[in-house]
């Protein structure tokens, strides 16, 4: 049985995709004030279905050890359910920040259409591009 590249533990993966309604039902939850407690995000989510598991993550190590690291991981029973509470909640401000909900299954880039054209414009215009990337390191 294949292992996780990252924790190496065995996968319970289903090769045939039959695990695909258990992703299309879990979401990411990001942006996230640091005041928001796990029990919140129960309580903002659980109106738009039956929750059967919910991952909020804590800093694991370092100086913010134990600390909410600004994001969770909500799955709902079915897809509607998450769908619906991705419609509802994406975008919705809680204690002033604008949450961020997607399908966990997505694979968000953000805004890498607009980062990809930039460069291409800034080649056209003559730049490399490679000073700028320089610069925002420092």
């Amino acid at each position: 049985m294949p292992r996780c590249c990252v924790c190496n533990q065995l996968s319970l993966q289903d090769p045939k995709g039959l695990d695909s309604d258990k992703s299309a039902s879990r979401l990411y939850v990001g942006n996230l004030d640091f005041r928001i407690s796990e029990s919140d995000v129960i309580k903002m989510f659980s109106p738009y279905g039956k929750i059967i598991a919910e991952d909020f993550l804590l800093h694991t190590r370092g100086p913010k050890r134990g600390e909410p690291r600004g994001y969770a991981f909500v799955q709902y029973t079915t897809k509607e359910e998450a769908q619906l509470a991705k419609e509802k909640m994406n975008g919705k401000l809680v204690c002033g920040r604008p949450v961020v909900v997607h399908l966990a299954s997505e694979k968000c880039f953000l805004d890498s259409g607009n980062s990809q054209r930039a460069l291409k414009d800034k080649k056209l215009a003559g730049g490399s591009g490679s000073k700028l990337a320089q610069t925002d390191r420092a």
